[in-house]
């Protein structure tokens, strides 16, 4: 038997054939506005409800931010967090003299300070959220790979099942950097299109090992007060998710301008 962990976002976990499983490592991957960190939220605030240790980096948002956009949904972290049932590494603040604060930014600092705080949680099932992984491999991509895999490698040990969040270009919905969604146990894509002037959230299940998993596109929804919510599967055209056409010419203009500019700067070089 499979033992399977509970997300907390209302009609996914039927995708999964009832959660995700133990010691999984999945990719939340999409574009920025997309719902990534309201679904890290929901499977880091079901692992304090259900007894879990609960580990939450953020690398794009501080502490105090997570915890406000927690609470807009009813969820306690500030509680969870005095009450040593979870802890939250801000990685963006850089505080010195905070215990939970990464003053660099760099993957096996990162690692290193998980594993303190799993310590420091005790004995027993985690979840870690990282979000996201792309602030440690923006200055260099082609290490995506290598740090996905290290990561996976040494926090495998110690009993974690883990939500890792790459974000995607808005222009071109491009990783910043590939190779998370290599070492990934299960993939999870957040899409977002504009339709008769509405913006809409979609999610798709493109890998779960060992699982049954839903292969339709869903549409999704969060909700004040509630959170996410997955509405049910859609049919989506391929309309529907191309970038505007105005966009799409003012990408061109720009890629050309940029041919043109670097051609004449050969020339003249010459």
């Amino acid at each position: 038997m499979i033992e399977r962990l509970k997300t907390g976002v209302k009609g996914f976990d039927r995708l999964v054939a009832g959660g995700i499983p133990r010691g999984f490592f999945v990719a939340v991957v999409g574009e920025p506005g997309t719902g990534k960190t309201v679904f890290s939220l929901h499977f880091a605030w079901q692992g304090v409800v259900e007894g879990d240790k609960v580990i939450y980096v953020t690398t794009e948002e501080s502490r105090e931010s997570i915890i406000r956009q927690a609470e807009m949904f009813g969820m306690d972290f500030a509680s969870a967090v005095d009450e040593g049932r979870m802890i939250i590494i801000d990685a963006l603040m850089k505080s010195k003299g905070d215990e939970w604060s990464l003053e660099e930014v760099g993957v096996e600092e990162m690692v290193k300070k998980v594993i303190e705080a799993k310590r420091r949680l005790g004995y027993g099932r985690a979840r870690l959220v990282v979000d996201s992984m792309s602030a440690f491999w923006l200055d260099k991509p082609a290490m995506a790979r290598k740090y996905s895999y290290m990561v996976k490698r040494v926090l495998y040990r110690w009993d974690f099942t883990a939500l890792l969040v790459s974000q995607y270009a808005i222009t071109s919905s491009f990783a910043f950097g590939w190779g998370l969604e290599h070492v990934a146990d299960g993939i999870v894509r957040f899409r977002r299109a504009v339709v008769g002037g509405e913006l809409r959230r979609y999610l798709l299940v493109e890998k779960m090992r060992q699982t049954p998993h839903d292969l339709r596109v869903h549409r999704v929804d969060i909700k004040d007060g509630v959170g996410m919510v997955v509405l049910g599967p859609v049919k989506i055209r391929r309309e529907d998710l191309a970038l505007p056409p105005d966009v799409v010419r003012r990408i061109v203009r720009a890629q050309d301008a940029a041919r043109r500019e670097v051609g004449e700067g050969e020339d003249v070089e010459g």
